[in-house]
């Protein structure tokens, strides 16, 4: 089977969707179908290749009912009531030794794909050792990773129930962030945060049914991205305008990932911004091109 870009790039979101809502026995059915896939880039099947390989060593009793990923329908999300179970057992097995414990902090350090570190993390999150907390903190803080990485850290430091202060370098911006009000989920921000991509849902979906989609997965790697940087300040202490702005940089960015064109003007239009809130727009279309920019180089590293 031969996939379209649009296509690969929906599967590439449900994967980081799975991987991001535990749902590993998924992940693993999703990514031996992509694998038997035809015709896409070398770096994508050594990609998915060794991704696969990690959720059988880690997650070697997760494994999905055998209903086939032939279409998008059949990759979304399924609702799991025993999820949190599951969560439990995977992630905090009752023995485990020294050996053990150093694997998975030299993956969270060292492996050279950020959704492996990021598993690494989730991990270590339930694995009660005396060296974990400090050394979460040390490779955190000891050089700058990519922004959304930090932020994993920082939930994984919070679920641990680590508190205080941590300086980071975040999106050239050096900042201090107080590790226990690093929010858990999207339910976790503050309300501007939800409006804004509430706002861009009211208004994508009588454009595209697929825009929702593309815009929650993009403000979501936003917001892990300029999570307490001068950005994300104005956007919280903003005012409804402020909201306008960034829903409409919004839009802009997701238009642009989707069909490598966008009216600005049409956009500015609809969500009310004037003339006097255009430098406010153009600076919130700024951030959002710098995260898409980092996502960017990150897929498309060859090294």
């Amino acid at each position: 089977m031969y996939l379209f870009p649009r296509m690969l790039d929906q599967y590439q979101l449900q994967l980081t969707r799975m991987l991001e809502a535990e749902q590993y026995g998924e992940a693993k059915q999703l990514l031996r179908f992509l694998m038997n896939c035809q015709g896409e880039e070398k770096r994508h099947y050594e990609e998915w290749g060794s991704l696969l390989t990690w959720l059988d060593m880690a997650f070697p009793t997760f494994e999905a009912s055998d209903h086939g990923y032939g279409s998008l329908e059949n990759a979304e999300l399924k609702a799991d009531e025993d999820e949190d179970s599951f969560r439990r057992d995977a992630l905090a097995p009752e023995e485990y030794d020294d050996a053990y414990v150093q694997q998975v902090l030299y993956i969270m350090r060292n492996h050279p794909i950020p959704d492996q570190q990021v598993l690494a993390l989730e991990r270590a999150a339930h694995i009660q050792h005396p060296d974990v907390d400090e050394a979460i903190v040390a490779w955190l803080t000891g050089s700058e990773l990519h922004p959304a990485l930090q932020f994993k850290a920082l939930q994984c430091l919070h679920r641990r129930g680590v508190t205080g202060k941590l300086p980071l370098l975040r999106m050239g911006e050096q900042v201090e962030l107080e590790i226990e009000q690093t929010p858990l989920s999207m339910d976790g921000f503050p309300e501007p945060v939800s409006r804004v991509l509430e706002r861009v849902e009211s208004v994508t979906e009588v454009i595209d049914v697929t825009m929702p989609h593309f815009a929650r997965e993009m403000w979501k790697e936003c917001l892990q991205c300029f999570y307490g940087t001068t950005i994300y300040d104005r956007l919280v202490n903003g005012d409804d305008e402020t909201i306008d702005c960034f829903a409409g940089a919004l839009h802009l960015i997701v238009e642009l990932s989707l069909y490598d064109r966008a009216s600005d003007d049409d956009i500015r239009d609809t969500y009310g911004i004037t003339q006097a809130l255009r430098f406010q727009y153009e600076q919130a279309c700024r951030s959002l091109r710098q995260v898409a920019l980092l996502q960017d180089r990150e897929d498309g590293s060859e090294s």
